[in-house]
């Protein structure tokens, strides 16, 4: 009799584990499920935002131009340094 109760306790608490862990896998889904949502309209956004960049390698050309030249000012100041 008493292998039978502690079979029945033991089942009963298999069953409540069992249950505790498909709710945490239930809650970590749908939490996975609105980031997968957010990270999606991020990138729809991302892509509307790039669509119309026509000024990009205008850009380029003009932060190289101004490194060009921050470089020749330090190329100058270290060399009237010395």
């Amino acid at each position: 009799m008493t292998e039978w109760w502690i079979a029945v306790i033991a089942g009963f608490v298999v069953v409540l584990a069992v249950a505790a862990l498909l709710t945490v896998l239930i809650v970590l889904v749908r939490i996975i499920d609105q980031r997968v949502v957010a990270v999606r309209d991020t990138l729809s956004s991302a892509a509307a935002n790039t669509a119309s960049t026509t000024l990009i390698p205008e850009t380029a050309a003009r932060v190289d131009a101004v490194l060009a030249e921050g470089l020749e000012h330090h190329l100058f100041l270290g060399r009237a340094r010395t």
